[in-house]
């Protein structure tokens, strides 16, 4: 309370020489300055009893579709409440016992988007509260893939995908970004299969027990609590690197990712080293719905990013960046969710320049740059949704995972970069993470800890920063810093000859690189005309490209010409891609664009190949 109060000071302070327009906006933000520092997505009350460690024994049957077992939590109850609350989100509760003895609990009142409190009688001298339930088929945070919905057809498998608040559906437990446990794991599958987690102790081939044991001695918070079984297979890259995935995808898995061990080694120069011990990925089937999950000693990543040419793997970038910004030091709630996404998407970038090269980096900052606009636009640029400080008291928290905490939190970071210089900004993040570990903050401790250690009062830099327009503000500040555009303006160069005539054959294309081809794709016309779209296929083969990427940006140009050629390849795109990022839009635009019945049916027999959250998205789009 002390910190905000004084921080509200000194931003007051800032604003008379930003202007009043400002000082309102802030002064209207200190108002609730409690209100959105307070965690609204979890009904646990762990900010009284300390949840200290959590132990699971599990089960996980294929058949039925259901974990069951028991989750096991060591408390400190000091203050001697008489009950313990924990997040609970369709799960059944069979029995609780506390420190061996069977104990009376009650489920309160279920909320939207929240789920149910789970309350059990304990008392002061209880140490030890165990709990033994079982997960409904339909839990959000599960994807129950059948052998047919898996690449190589054989077998089951289930993920689990437990951000942002999903954990709570297949485990009990204090759900909320700034609360952080230990744990330890005993996972029994069916026989033939493997169990790996975001722990230690990940086996690298399959035993004949079926019965697999995990340690997570790291404190985390609950969204990074992952779980995934399967035929899997494990391939080491290096001495604490390797990758998972299914026997059909792990030969291209290893190759793809081979650089993994040296993109590890130069996140570590620059920001301090990487204190999880291995850093691994599974690579998932289909089905999985994001990009990547910066689950703690092992990545969860989509298969979309295997190109056969490593030119997507900036996303292991992303994922391995999180261990410092996310993992390492954790947004306190939901509504600081640019702390989380907004360093990474900077610390990304650093890495792939320092790997790649400038002008590499350089397309992606302006390719983040095109997303942002386009957020933007959508949302309204004088939304309340397009701030970096989200308010989400009466809102889902995955509302807030758009690209504006991604690409306006990176912009922001790299404007203070340039204004204070590289070096110095260095030094301040090295320090940052190194002093906030294994701790969660907000945005008003990072803005205060900025202030104190690198900005150190200086009122004309503040006014050219001016940092109160991005946190407390809408839309994309006028001194938002934009990338240099060498490559881009070649491609724009080559758009315009194609748009004017010249044959695409005849275009300086060779050298491309997937972000290239996506600036060509996205700044083009629409409709294009039917004999334009023929003519760049002709040439460059879009409708059958392995590229996830440039597939995805070419199917929606396809949809606005109607160029029918590309439907049928569109049709397998969607039949064994769970990419929200690619699935939501394809199905938009047919839908507005007149083919919604056709999206219908698509989605009809596609619809059990995606995760849940896909589908309530998918559900309520196409009704």
């Amino acid at each position: 309370m002390k910190q905000i109060v004084y921080f509200g000071l000194f931003l007051t302070t800032l604003f008379a020489a930003c202007g009043e327009k400002h000082a309102a906006t802030q002064q209207k933000s200190n108002a609730s300055a409690d209100s959105n520092n307070r965690d609204w997505h979890t009904l646990s009350n762990a900010d009284s009893i300390v949840m200290k460690h959590l132990s699971l024994d599990l089960n996980v049957d294929m058949g039925s579709k259901t974990i069951s077992g028991s989750a096991t939590w060591d408390i400190e109850n000091s203050r001697d409440l008489p009950d313990l609350v924990l997040d609970d989100n369709g799960l059944q509760i069979d029995s609780v016992y506390t420190d061996g003895k069977r104990a009376p609990f009650t489920l309160g009142e279920k909320r939207e988007h929240l789920g149910t409190p789970l309350m059990i009688r304990v008392g002061r001298k209880t140490k030890q509260v165990r709990i033994f339930y079982r997960t409904a088929p339909d839990a959000k945070a599960l994807q129950w893939l059948d052998a047919a919905q898996t690449t190589g057809k054989k077998s089951p498998f289930l993920y689990t995908q437990s951000e942002s608040i999903y954990a709570r559906t297949w485990v009990p437990c204090p759900d909320g970004p700034g609360i952080r446990f230990t744990y330890s794991a005993r996972i029994t599958v069916p026989k033939g299969m493997l169990a790996v987690m975001s722990a230690s102790g990940n086996p690298t081939q399959i035993n004949d027990s079926g019965v697999y044991h995990f340690d997570m001695d790291i404190a985390i918070p609950a969204y990074l609590l992952a779980l995934a079984v399967g035929d899997i297979r494990f391939m080491a890259e290096d001495r604490r690197t390797g990758v998972y995935a299914e026997p059909e995808m792990i030969e291209r898995v290893h190759r793809e990712f081979s650089d993994m061990g040296k993109m590890v080694e130069t996140a570590e120069s620059l920001y301090g080293p990487y204190r999880w011990g291995r850093y691994d990925v599974i690579v998932l089937p289909p089905g999985f719905p994001i990009g990547g999950m910066e689950n703690p000693k092992l990545t969860f990543c989509t298969p979309t990013v295997i190109a056969g040419d490593k030119s997507l793997v900036n996303l292991i970038a992303h994922e391995l960046a999180h261990n410092w910004s996310g993992n390492l030091v954790t947004n306190r709630t939901w509504n600081d969710i640019w702390m989380n996404e907004g360093f990474t998407v900077y610390f990304e970038r650093r890495i792939c320049e320092a790997m790649n090269g400038k002008s590499y980096a350089d397309m992606l900052w302006e390719l983040g740059y095109q997303d942002l606009e386009a957020a933007v636009a959508d949302f309204g640029k004088n939304s309340r949704q397009t701030w970096l400080k989200q308010d989400l008291a009466k809102n889902d928290a995955e509302d807030a995972l758009s690209d504006i905490p991604y690409e306006k939190g990176s912009l922001l970071l790299l404007l203070i970069e340039r204004n204070v210089g590289r070096e110095r900004w260095d030094t301040f993040l090295k320090q940052y993470f190194a002093e906030h570990a294994f701790k969660s903050i907000t945005t008003e401790e990072f803005l205060q800890y900025l202030d104190q250690h690198l900005l150190k009062g200086d009122s004309a830099l503040y006014h050219k920063i001016n940092i109160p327009a991005w946190v407390y503000g809408p839309g994309i500040p006028d001194n938002a810093p934009r990338a240099d555009n060498e490559r881009f303006a070649k491609v724009d160069e080559a758009r315009t000859l194609f748009l004017n005539g010249t044959t695409p054959e005849t275009l300086a294309t060779k050298e491309w690189t997937t972000h290239e081809w996506l600036h060509f794709l996205r700044k083009m016309p629409k409709p294009l005309s039917l004999q334009q779209m023929a003519a760049l296929d002709k040439a460059f083969h879009f409708t059958q490209t392995t590229n996830s990427e440039i597939a995805f940006q070419w199917f929606i140009t396809a949809v606005a010409a109607d160029y029918q050629a590309a439907f049928p390849q569109m049709e397998r795109f969607l039949s064994v891609t769970g990419r929200q990022k690619f699935i939501l839009p394809l199905y938009e635009a047919l839908s507005t664009e007149g083919k919604k019945e056709l999206a219908i049916s698509w989605y009809r027999k596609y619809r059990l190949n995606y995760h849940p959250l896909a589908q309530g998205k998918l559900d309520k789009m196409l009704q």
